[in-house]
């Protein structure tokens, strides 16, 4: 099948490619084309508005030792912070206050019941405090059902949980033996049981990865009944096992830039009506990286709302924009980028996933 007639197939319907014609589109050569087809049925699925969500970075204390990850918990060179409650309940209200819809409240992972009851409690006085109008997203990591199901109740209506591949053999390949690719997975179907928003995603341009990988990550997507992605380009951290002595400059960068790009291209084509985030850590490849995944298919953005204090200390890779700006300057900025490009951005509003309001 030739690449236009994959392209009309896409935009025609969702979730009707192959895990070849997703391998064509990831690949295709007409970029413009490709973009133009994904921004095409992002604007008929959801019209030209951003999302907003404003993210409060509130810890980087972590278990997990992922081989990638900045914060991972073997990195003696990061200085361990965690916000206190009343810190993430005044970032979340300044969120509220700039019209962001919605606060996502992400920290390293950490599991047991000290942790979970101070999550927990954060999530019910912003809940209290905003309503039910205010969306809260977590991404604190895998936990059991039951802490799901209580943050649920506190108040959370979103999760986000990275599966970072959708190959177990790869997955293996990047993080240390004590980390199960299973758990993970079983963690997403939890998440779904509980009646969350499911938000998962990947890293592209991973070491060793394909593009069938990539077109596997896809249909992991669509096979898990997925409402948001949250995914962006793999950044090397110089203080981790896969960091070291790698740099990501000149034509590496721009490369690894456009995949990011063609994924959002090519999930926005199969699965039409998720939300998908313009990550980042496109910014720290290119000054309109963010801008440039809105074009691709993305719907949504995440302005940095912690304290400026933190931030230079929660880096998952090396080049994070944005540390030493403050929130009331990033809203300015971040509202002229989206108005440039001809998007509105969504004030006031949750901007929940048109899939999971179908459902």
């Amino acid at each position: 099948m030739s690449g236009a007639t994959i392209l009309e197939k896409a935009a025609a319907a969702p979730r009707t490619l192959t895990r070849g014609e997703l391998a064509a589109l990831i690949d295709w050569p007409d970029l413009d084309a490709l973009f133009k087809a994904a921004y095409a049925v992002k604007l008929r699925e959801i019209g030209p508005r951003v999302s907003l969500r404003g993210l409060v970075e509130f810890g980087n204390v972590c278990e997990k030792d992922c081989l990638y990850c900045g914060i991972r918990k073997s990195n003696a060179n990061v200085r361990r912070y965690r916000m206190t409650a009343d810190e993430i309940v005044a970032a979340a209200k300044r969120a509220k206050d700039a019209g962001y819809g919605s606060v996502v409240l992400q920290s390293g992972e950490l599991t047991g019941e000290a942790n979970v009851a101070f999550a927990e409690e954060v999530v019910r006085r912003i809940h209290a405090e905003a309503g039910n109008e205010f969306g809260i997203t977590l991404s604190l990591g895998e936990q059991t059902e039951e802490t799901y199901r209580r943050w649920k109740e506190a108040g959370a209506h979103r999760y986000l949980l990275r599966i970072e591949t959708s190959n177990p053999d790869l997955y293996a390949k990047l993080h240390p033996a004590s980390h199960s690719w299973k758990a993970r997975r079983d963690s997403l179907r939890a998440l779904r049981r509980c009646g969350y928003q499911v938000g998962t995603g990947i890293m592209s341009g991973l070491p060793g990865q394909t593009t069938d990988d990539l077109a596997a990550d896809i249909e992991f997507f669509a096979a898990e009944d997925i409402d948001m992605i949250g995914m962006g380009p793999y950044i090397p951290h110089p203080d981790t096992p896969l960091g070291a002595g790698v740099s990501l400059t000149g034509d590496a960068a721009k490369k690894r830039l456009e995949l990011g790009l063609r994924m959002i291209a090519a999930t926005r084509l199969h699965l039409h009506d998720v939300n998908i985030a313009a990550a980042t850590a496109l910014q720290a490849l290119a000054e309109d990286g963010r801008e440039r995944g809105l074009l691709a298919g993305a719907n949504v953005v995440m302005p940095n709302v912690t304290d400026t204090r933190y931030r230079a200390d929660y880096q998952l890779y090396t080049g994070k924009p944005c540390i030493g700006e403050a929130s009331d300057l990033c809203r300015g900025c971040m509202a002229r980028r989206i108005k440039s490009i001809g998007e509105e951005p969504l004030w006031n509003a949750r901007g929940d996933s048109p899939h999971w309001r179908k459902r």
